[in-house]
């Protein structure tokens, strides 16, 4: 096949556009063509042989590298069998989880660009990832351990779906429908279910001729039940997120307009923010919260359109919460509403760069009519501008308001930036508090752009670039760290966007020079202040710390900037002003040394010539000069212009040549000298000079190709770099400079080398340690130097690692690098001679730790160095990502980045290329190095081995398959028979198999041979003569390592299947028609025996390992624990190992019987036989036809047939045979499924298991259980106590007795049942939970036993849970309320009749006292609500008997009757579709508890007057006092847990309730006035429907003529909350508005003072959130009244005309405190209005103090700001009235 043949024609999918910017970029077309036909050639060989694995794994990571390297690169033929090839891979049935995960992320990968590939290119099946999905996510085994699954597999199967449901075809939503309708049953879990699955798989991007068979057939079905279902049940989130999603990718094609204020009012509520004074939340809520993500997306797709009706919904949210983002207030909800403020904006860019400037694709365009214009840009701008200024100065830091401020800057610049502008001039003048300096100045670098930018919207931006540069500078300051760091990065964004440039022609460029010259200064006095004299005593160390470290970075980078930008003639300026302050002083070589040396760095690397025609001379002369006259003494001179010299040599290696003769002899006296601090220094020159020399790099970063010699450079201000003429300028190394680098270590590294192997030979040994040590630093920093033209390590490679028959090789990457073979390879010869003496210093001086940690860096530099560090990249990556993210123009994008971070990109390109390592193939010579690392690492001292280690991790990741050739090694120093080794060789060992912490464990390995050899060893290892547990050390060590097993534990694959279909796709991909493979089926089968024979080798290891009598109790432990991992639910586990487990069950150690309890529940889930199912339709048992009415839903003739009926119950076999049994609770209550699947009736009445029939670890279990001893041990040991106070029932062992019952009948009972009786009747905690766990197990495991059998096992238990029950006790009655609900789960009722009649024969007794009664409804309640809607008749027959005792004296019964009822009304929904229900009606209970209630509601005011019960006449008056205690139960019981609220129900309880509630918080207060409070908070923040709002507002407006005056003010706070909680459903109904102003105005002017306060801070709040607004009207209406006259006489008439005053004057206080952060134009007057009052009698005079104290604390902050709003009089005014006059005065 010929590759350029390949070339013509080509059409790649999407390239990395960087990769034609390198350098070598011409070679790059050919190696990738080459890499992806190599890579199409193996993998489609792997998937025809069917080797999954090594084949197919190997080769799809090597696809991954080269979406990494080249991006799509591939024709969209290839791409699209690409998808659909990894597509049947990743849903083959039995493929192990770590593979899928593999699989997936390289397909999520492929499918990542959905504008490549149209749903015309390519369509995928939607069901085999739902069964995927299905089989991962509701795994029914992996809870008994069948099936290990990784952590992240949920979220890399939903990143998959959400990639692939793009493709699904357009019959797929009908299909999903049909699927997940029937399990929608509101009560039920599987409603969570039902909805996530529709949220995660619906397909919403569809072109709009396929809308009706796309979101048209859902939307008015869930939008109906969205808008009907209140108090956030757990999926509600899940639906809104659906809604969004459809919003945003069907702009223009939803009409969302009548459910707009529905919306907003629940993303208000969703925000659970705090009104009112007594404010409580429903725990739901907190929880149920929905995702901010979502919420953006979708009121970014509201707005626009025609009226743009959700701006003016959005402006009035940030109106009413705006004050919540005020840094005075702080609570749990401030996260949200900064998450809230910080995405809003971002997504409406996206959105409009969607509509304006993203590239035409086949995803449906934003019709011309819905997108967003630039008034509506404009008014989204002002909604937010309020919220985010105040957002500003958070006490959470100032991230969120920037990044909004950068995003609202892209849209309307004109409108974000001049706010911010003032408040930062502000924040430069002020001294005192510089928080809101750091505040505006990160808020700034994110508008950087936008406000220097040609733009057309704010051309007077560019005026403020000097002044805010010059005005910042004084923010470098030694003594605020977070100031300076701050300052740096504004004058770096700054420079970075705006060329430095005198062009006198222009005058905003005057003062250029000016300001650079200050900002060095200032730099200079910084430095000053840093050096080690000042920072540190005497003692301290001379290390920098890490915030000096960050200063340094600081100051370099800004000094690197500002000199890249500047014109030549103020660089030279500067370049003088540098040379001069670093030649002029001696700096010491730690902290100030080093930043004036990074400065230097910094000036030089912009012009190299300039730079190093000042400084080389001047410092080779000084050096020179020194050494000659001084010799080897240590002088501060030497030092520091070694330092100064070894910085300025990181430039352009082509200027560096000039100075070769000095530098090479400066070297060569410089590295012998004896002053470690001198020669490490030398030594970095020189790893510096030969960097310089040897790499390739750009030279040069400034912000346009060229230089800055056009005619105004103004011109370039903020411009972006354009891809495709970047003109970058590399450094690529010369002949010349090849000659030096070889040179220089010809004359330095080759004598080292030498001397070290004289050491070693002993011909010349070095005397010292510290020679050692020299020598090994300048092998070292000549690796580092030279490293990238040095050629990597070669030659023969392992063979036999691991058997494959498809071709394992490496990738080998051009880097720019021709490696010429004539020159010595120093990277051997290092090698060779460091391996030497590596074993020298082992053999004679292993106490030499200081050479060997030098020794293990140069053994890692020299397999992996290649010019780059991997860490060091990496956070060059993450400081090149973030740097993009602050200054990225999302608006546009296209790439449209700075120059400087596009250059920086493409060498990040470059880099990558050099670090592609993983997947390297494993040579000799690495063996070797990994085998002496392997000595390193346990070796005698520990911090060598850890070093060691690390290396040896990171080659084990790297090479191919090596961990293959290591483990035998290693285990070979853990086994018994290694009787010569150490503790420290063992501690090492063990550490090599523990890994460190992110990479590769070899302890859990997922490959058999590895697995299977290892564990074992790990086990065996505890009679090792070197083990020792009374070392903590070790014993701890062991168990991270069984801890990290368990934790990266998951299922290795045995079997696996491929499908013909799969491989016609790797053929096509291939064209490989021609080849057969016919042995494969029989080489398949091959394999599989192996794996198998493995699998249970390694099973009858552990139990070999388990039988020595001498194996230490911690090991045994481990050996049960890696055995229990051994359970699959794809192949039985060998009889010996299910005895082990059995024999476990009454093994003395407790921790062994729990993992032989999980692990037999395991084994008995593995024996369950399988069980015939028929299909049966619902109709021919009911008799009716369903399909013709259309949607319905609930009770209904058609599902009555589930129904539980006491006239029709199963109580003989005939009976029992002719009913059809639903175990299943939801099916039915929604649609039916399209197969309706029910256990067939077993034909034979004879179901036990005969002895011969069984499998042999059925015999074992058997055998055992039958055994009286082993069931009494058993007994014994489950009833024992395990944490006092802490147990409570084990789901574990029910499913053991579950299983038990399940597959062996009736068998046991017998045996177990004296056991049983006997446990039953000891009242005892543990006794009780262990006859719960047994009798739920019984319970669950007859679900499937004969008629006969479940009979007389019910004569039995229902004495036996009576006996238990009249013992229960404090610590058991949630035990046996688990034990009931557990039994009743996913059971049909019909089968548990003899259980649900024994449990409501009379649960209220009296007989045991009040907790008992209590407890006996719990347990009831338990049983019902698992059953749901099905057993109406029972719920009937339950409130019937409760109603007459709702009387209840005791408040345990009341609380819990309360919560009884809760569950039975429940069913009573009001939702879309949904029938009238059978089960008890809440309107009919109210009627009658009303009617029961009618001696309170004629009372004007109700007491507790319980004490008073004697006397006859109060009988009634008491009754239904103690009923109106058990109602308030109720009503807060149900507040948050039903799905509709019945609000006309709620009313008829208001006027009571208002009667009762308290109005101040009091714990003294008695439990009704309390509980009537909670209910009242609770009632008012229900959502409303506007048909519920005119009813609400007659009731409160009944109440608000109440006598009580505490009732008129529970009316307001009712009020408050109930807006604030509905604020948008009433703002719908304008004349219901007019309704509650009228109201507060009357309650404004209530005669009780409290009332008339009340209504104040009612009206401001409601003002606030403009509910209506301060309009003239109402101006005129407070100031009328306010102004109302005084008579003189003190007479009844005065008291009316002083409340009519008063509330006026309240009324304005109103209007002044629902501003409290700003001065509206309406404010002086009202102020000036109230003053006139100050001397009004009381309460009035009281009222205007308050206010104006309150207007003075939250107007103080920005007062500078504020003040401007008043007239100089007004001000006079004011003053007066704000300032205390003085005490001396």
């Amino acid at each position: 096949m010929t590759v350029d043949g390949d070339m013509e024609g080509f059409i790649p999918q999407k390239e990395i556009v960087y990769n034609g910017l390198l350098p070598y970029s011409d070679q790059l077309d050919r190696e990738a063509t080459e890499l992806l036909a190599e890579i199409k050639a193996n993998l489609c060989r792997a998937v025809l042989v069917r080797e999954l694995w090594p084949g197919v794994a190997f080769w799809s990571r090597k696809l991954f590298s080269f979406l990494k390297l080249y991006g799509r690169r591939f024709s969209k033929e290839d791409h699209i069998l690409f998808i659909k090839l990894l597509y049947e891979l990743v849903t083959l049935p039995n493929l192990e989880p770590h593979m899928m995960q593999i699989y997936a992320r390289l397909l999520i990968q492929l499918l990542k660009k959905k504008e490549l590939l149209s749903r015309d290119d390519l369509q995928l099946p939607w069901r085999p990832l739902y069964d995927l999905y299905e089989r991962i996510i509701y795994s029914k085994t992996e809870h008994l351990g069948l099936i290990w699954f990784p952590n992240s597999v949920d979220h890399i199967l939903k990143a998959l779906i959400k990639s692939c449901r793009l493709y699904f075809p357009a019959s797929s939503t009908k299909e999903m429908l049909d699927e997940w309708r029937p399990l929608l049953c509101v009560f039920d879990v599987v409603m969570q279910k039902a909805i996530s699955n529709m949220e995660l798989f619906l397909p919403t991007i569809m072109p709009p001729e396929e809308h009706s068979q796309g979101f048209q057939m859902w939307f008015d079905e869930l939008m109906n039940l969205w808008m009907s279902v209140q108090n956030q049940p757990s999926w509600e989130g899940h639906l809104v997120n659906l809604f969004a999603r459809l919003a945003n990718d069907n702009i223009g094609y939803v009409d969302w307009t009548p459910y707009i204020p529905t919306i907003f009012t629940r993303i208000l509520r969703s925000l659970n923010l705090p009104v009112g004074v007594s404010h409580m939340v429903a725990p739901r809520y907190l929880t149920n919260s929905y995702d901010i993500g979502h919420l953006v997306l979708w009121i970014t797709a509201l707005l626009g359109g025609p009226g743009n009706p959700g701006q003016k919904q959005l402006t009035c949210l940030f109106n009413s919460i705006a004050s919540f983002y005020h840094p005075s207030n702080h609570g749990r909800w401030q996260s949200r509403l900064m998450r809230l403020l910080q995405r809003l904006p971002a997504s409406v860019v996206r959105r409009v760069h969607r509509e304006r400037h993203a590239e035409p694709s086949w995803i449906t365009l934003v019709p011309e009519c819905q997108r967003l214009t630039d008034e509506d840009l404009q008014d989204f701008t002002r909604s937010l501008m309020g919220a985010t200024l105040l957002a500003m100065f958070s006490k959470t830091g100032s991230t969120d308001a920037a990044y909004a401020l950068q995003n609202l800057a892209l849209l309307t610049p004109e409108l974000a930036i001049p706010p911010v502008l003032e408040k930062t001039y502000a924040a430069m003048q002020t001294l005192t508090e510089p928080h809101t300096l750091t505040a505006t100045l990160s808020c700034m670098i994110g508008m950087a752009r936008s406000l220097v930018s040609p733009n057309n919207h704010y051309p007077e931006g560019r005026a403020h670039v000097l002044p805010l540069l010059v005005g910042s500078l004084p923010g470098v300051d030694p003594n605020d760290f977070s100031k300076c760091m701050i300052t740096f990065q504004f004058i770096t964004t700054f420079t970075t966007l705006v060329p430095l440039v005198d062009c006198s022609s222009a005058p905003v460029c005057l003062c250029m020079r000016v300001c650079v010259l200050l900002c060095s200064c200032r730099c200079f006095a910084l430095i000053d202040s840093s050096t080690l004299e000042q920072t540190r005593d005497e003692t301290e160390t001379d290390t920098q710390t890490h915030l000096e470290s960050l200063v340094e970075l600081g100051l370099s980078s800004t000094v690197s900037t500002i000199l890249t930008q500047c014109s030549k003639e103020i660089y030279k300026v500067a370049l003088q002003k540098v040379f001069s302050f670093a030649t002029s002083n001696i700096f010491e070589t730690c902290v100030s040394g080093r930043m004036v040396a990074d400065m230097c760095r910094a000036a030089a690397k912009c012009h190299p010539a300039e730079s190093l025609r000042l400084f080389v001379p001047h410092c080779c002369s000084v050096i020179f000069h020194i050494t000659e006259s001084h010799g080897d003494e240590l002088d501060k001179e030497l030092l520091w212009n070694l330092q100064l010299l070894s910085e300025v040599t990181r430039v352009d290696g082509e200027q560096l040549l000039k100075y070769r003769g000095d530098l090479e002899r400066i070297l060569c006296v410089c590295v012998r000298l004896r002053c470690k601090r001198a020669y490490t220094l030398a030594c970095n020159l020189l790893e510096h000079t030969l960097r310089s020399l040897s790499l390739i790099y750009p030279t040069e970063y400034r912000s346009t190709s060229g230089g800055f010699d056009s005619d105004l450079p103004i011109r370039d201000w903020g411009r972006a770099g354009d891809v495709a003429a970047l003109g970058v300028c590399w450094h690529v190394p010369s002949q010349e400079e090849e000659d030096f680098v070889f040179q220089l270590l010809s004359h330095l590294l080759h004598p080292e080398l030498q001397r070290i192997k004289g050491h070693i030979s002993g011909d010349q040994p070095m005397s010292r340690c510290a020679v050692l040590l020299q020598s090994l630093a300048i092998v070292q920093h000549c690796l580092l130097g030279a490293g990238s033209i040095l050629p990597p390590l070669d030659g023969l490679h392992v063979s036999d690692l691991v058997p494959s028959m498809v071709n394992l090789g490496e990738i080998k990457l051009h880097i720019g690098v021709h490696y010429d073979d004539s020159r010595e390879n120093y990277r051997e010869s290092i090698c060779q001679t460091m391996r030497l003496l590596l074993h020298h210093i082992l053999e004679h001086s292993e106490d030499d730790t200081k050479s060997l940690f030098v020794i293990i860096k140069i053994v890692s530099d020299l397999m992996f160095f290649r010019g780059t560090h991997k860490k060091d990249f990496d956070s060059r990556w993450k400081s090149f990502t973030l740097v993009k993210k602050s200054m990225e123009n999302r608006l546009h994008g296209k790439k449209q980045h700075i120059r400087a971070l596009l250059i920086d990109r493409v060498l990040l390109q470059h880099e990558m290329r050099k670090l592609v390592v993983e997947g390297s193939e494993y040579k000799v010579v690495h063996q070797e190095l990994l085998c002496d690392l392997l000595l390193l690492s346990t070796s005698t001292y520990s911090q060598v081995r850890s070093r060691a280690q690390n290396v040896l991790m990171a080659a084990l990741g790297t090479f191919s398959f090596s961990y293959r050739d290591l483990i035998p090694r290693i285990l070979q120093l853990l086994s018994p028979q290694h009787t010569t080794g150490t503790q420290q060789q063992f501690k090492g060992a063990l550490y090599c198999l523990l890994g460190v912490h992110s990479g590769v464990c070899l302890a859990s390995t997922r490959d058999w041979d590895c697995v299977g050899a290892v564990w074992p060893a790990l086990v065996s290892c505890g009679l090792s003569p070197s083990m020792n547990l009374e070392k903590p050390s070790i014993g701890r060590l062991l168990d991270d390592i069984a801890d990290r097993i368990h934790r990266q534990h998951d299922t290795i694959g045995i079997y696996f299947t491929v499908s013909h279909i799969f491989s016609q796709y790797a053929a096509l991909i291939c064209c490989f028609q021609s080849l057969i493979f016919s042995t494969l089926s029989s080489f398949t089968c091959r394999c599989l025996r192996d794996v198998w024979r493995k699998y249970e080798k390694l099973v009858n290891d552990l139990l070999d390992c388990l039988e020595d009598r001498d194996l230490p109790w911690k090991f045994e432990h481990m050996a049960t624990d890696l055995l229990s991992l051994q359970l699959r639910d794809d192949h039985p586990l060998p009889p010996d190992a299910v005895l082990y487990f059995t024999q476990g069950l009454v093994h003395d150690s407790i921790s062994i019987r729990k993992v032989a309890v999980l692990a037999v529940a395991g084994i008995l889930k593995q024996q369950k036989r399988p069980v015939k199912k028929v299909s049966v339709k619902p109709s021919d048992i009911s008799g009716i036809e369903e399909e013709l009415e259309g949607v319905c839903v609930g009770d209904r003739e058609g599902n009555r047939w589930l129904q539980y009926d006491s006239n029709n119950l199963p109580l003989t076999q005939e009976q029992w045979d002719s009913q059809h049994y639903m175990e299943k609770t939801h099916c039915g209550y929604h649609s039916w499924p399209r197969e309706m699947m029910i256990y067939a009736a077993s034909e034979k009445p004879n179901d036990d298991l005969p002895y011969e029939e069984m499998s042999e670890g059925e015999k074992i279990i058997f055998e055992y259980f039958s055994d009286p001893e082993f069931i009494d041990q058993l007994i014994e040991f489950l009833s024992l106590e395990d944490r006092k106070g802490k147990d409570s029932f084990n789901p574990r062992r029910f499913c053991l007795f579950k299983g038990l019952f399940r597959n062996y009948g009736d068998v046991f009972l017998p045996l177990l049942w004296p056991h049983l009786e006997q446990l039953a009747s000891d009242p005892h905690e543990s006794s009780q939970r262990c006859v719960c766990e047994i009798t739920a197990g019984l319970i669950r495991g007859s679900k499937l036993w004969s008629f006969s059998k479940v009979d007389r096992l019910w004569q039995l238990l229902c004495p036996l849970i009576r006996t238990a029950l009249t013992n229960i006790t404090v610590e058991t009655y949630t035990d046996w309320g688990t034990c009931i609900a557990t039994a009743c789960e996913g059971r049909d009722p019909r089968k548990l009749h003899w259980l649900f009649e024994m449990l409501m024969e009379s649960p209220l007794s009296g007989e045991g006292g009040s907790f008992r009664d209590a407890s006996l409804l719990y347990v009831l309640q338990g049983g019902l609500a698992q059953q749901q809607w099905r057993v109406s008749e029972l719920l009937h027959r339950l409130l019937a008997y409760l109603e007459p005792k709702l009387t209840q004296v005791y408040k345990n019964v009341r609380e819990r009757i309360g919560s009884v009822l809760t569950y039975i009304f429940m069913i009573d929904v009001a939702l879309p579709h949904t029938r009238p229900t059978s089960s008890p009606h809440v309107a009919e209970f109210v009627t009658r508890v009303l009617e029961r209630l009618k001696p309170l509601t004629s009372e004007p005011e109700i007491h507790n007057h319980v004490h008073e019960e004697n006397t006859q006449e109060t009988d009634e008056r008491t009754q239904a006092v103690k009923l109106l205690k058990t109602v308030l139960k109720w009503l807060m019981a149900s507040a948050g847990r039903t799905f509709t609220t019945p609000v006309q129900q709620q009313l008829q309880l208001l006027p009571l309730l208002f009667k009762i509630a308290p109005v101040e918080i009091d714990e003294s207060y008695d439990e009704m006035k309390q509980d009537a409070r909670t209910c009242l908070s609770l009632m008012s923040q229900g959502l409303l429907y506007p048909e519920h709002i005119p009813l609400v507002l007659a009731a409160l407006e009944e109440m608000a003529g109440s006598r009580s005056w505490h009732a008129r003010y529970s009316v307001l706070t009712y009020l408050q909350i109930m807006i604030f909680y509905n604020l948008f459903t009433l703002l719908s109904v304008p004349a219901e508005v007019l309704r509650i102003r009228k109201l507060v105005m009357q309650l404004l002017l209530d005669e009780q003072l409290e009332v008339r306060d009340m209504a104040c801070t009612t009206l401001s709040g409601l003002l606030q959130c403009q509910f209506f607004p301060l309009d003239s009207s109402l101006q005129t209406q407070l100031q009328t009244l306010s102004q109302t006259c005084l008579p003189k006489a003190r007479g009844e008439l005065a008291s009316t005309d002083l409340v009519r005053r008063h509330a006026g004057v309240l009324g304005l206080s109103a209007c002044i405190l629902s501003s409290p952060y700003d001065v509206p134009d309406w404010m002086p007057q009202i102020l000036m209005d109230l003053s006139d009052h100050l001397n009004d009698p009381q309460p009035i005079e009281m009222t205007v103090k308050k206010t104006l104290s309150e207007f003075r604390r939250t107007h103080h902050d920005n007062w500078q700001e504020h003040r401007q709003c008043f007239t100089d009089d007004q001000l006079l005014v004011l003053t007066d009235l704000l300032v205390s006059p003085c005490y001396y005065a």
